[in-house]
């Protein structure tokens, strides 16, 4: 398996843009971020193009459709189920029809799916119960995921000629640790979940998704507070945060953080906001944080190139057209003064 399978200084974006216009998104990705291009989510386009709908309609064997609550598993696929399908498909053209643009494949390429904890998170079995309420139901579909994640990262490749690597986005992890998930009631919270068994699960995905593609897996997480540790005991080698997150971290934290560094861990820092602040941003208001951090934890500033990928904060369904160029632009760029660094910052 290759450790860092991106550059030296690539940049990437979390997954999802503004719009609903897959050709155009593909377009600005694969010219802003030639590198390491993602494949763009567009939620604005409604049922079946948000994170969830997008995995369940990967699995193999299992569909799920929309109720008032959110997603609940069905005996059989249905219009959601789809829908969904067509708006992958159509995704998947469009990211081809960018890549033969460009004229040649880029270094690698990354796919953007919800997690196991995640996906059971928001996902109901039929009775309204979440299905990580159920450990069968949970691990039925984890290897269901993993069926479907090889047949998706296969049509990639044979369309883009790239190598893969795959992000588990998992925002709700630390609801599902803290136990904070409400029951189908309303009335109580589901039961917490042990992190050794919360680690065990997310390990096992982790470690069949890198025999799928042969490359590092990445994990997201948007959360306040993200489980850096327990991400990196799973096996993610690479793992994605807000960078905002850190201000006023505790020395807890910035010792996490450094042992992450240390352990040989690729950083996917956000560093750039979601939506304009509406005030202007340059590239140093972007990485003169992270090279103090750096130095604060007693780290040489190369290793920023060799183990820090910016992105933006989240994801940039949020931003405007104008913002999402804008962000996109920061994070490459920061990634380039991560490979030489500005003097005097």
């Amino acid at each position: 398996m290759n450790e860092r399978p991106w550059p030296l200084g690539a940049a990437t974006a979390i997954g999802s843009l503004p719009g609903t216009d897959p050709v155009e998104a593909a377009s600005i990705v694969f010219g802003e971020l030639p590198e390491f291009p993602c494949l763009p989510e567009l939620p604005a386009r409604g049922v079946g193009a948000d994170m969830i709908g997008r995995t369940a309609a990967l699995l193999v064997d299992l569909a799920v459709e929309v109720v008032p609550s959110g997603y609940r598993v069905t005996t059989r696929p249905g219009h959601d189920h789809r829908r969904a399908l067509d708006l992958m498909s159509w995704d998947l053209d469009a990211v081809q029809e960018a890549r033969e643009k460009a004229g040649a494949p880029p270094p690698v390429f990354k796919a953007q799916v919800a997690g196991p904890w995640t996906l059971a998170a928001n996902v109901e079995l039929p009775r309204g119960h979440r299905i990580l309420t159920d450990r069968g139901a949970l691990r039925d579909f984890s290897e269901s995921l993993l069926d479907g994640l090889a047949a998706h990262v296969a049509e990639l490749k044979s369309r883009l000629g790239a190598p893969v690597v795959l992000q588990f986005d998992e925002p709700s992890l630390p609801a599902v640790l803290d136990g904070d998930l409400p029951t189908a009631s309303g009335y109580g919270t589901v039961p917490a979940v042990p992190a050794p068994e919360a680690r065990e699960l997310l390990s096992r995905v982790i470690d069949g998704a890198e025999r799928i593609t042969g490359q590092p897996v990445a994990v997201h997480c948007c959360a306040p507070k993200p489980p850096i540790s327990l991400l990196r005991a799973a096996g993610a080698k690479a793992i994605a945060f807000d960078f905002a997150l850190l201000k006023g971290a505790s020395p807890a934290l910035l010792d996490e953080i450094g042992e992450t560094l240390d352990s040989g861990t690729t950083l996917m820092l956000g560093l750039v906001p979601t939506t304009d602040p509406g005030v202007p941003v340059e590239l140093r208001d972007v990485v003169a944080p992270v090279f103090k951090l750096v130095d604060r934890l007693g780290f040489r500033r190369e290793i920023l190139a060799e183990r820090v990928v910016p992105t933006p904060a989240c994801g940039l369904a949020g931003a405007t057209p104008e913002w999402m160029r804008r962000a996109l632009t920061l994070s490459r760029e920061a990634g380039k003064a991560f490979t030489e660094p500005p003097e005097g910052w």
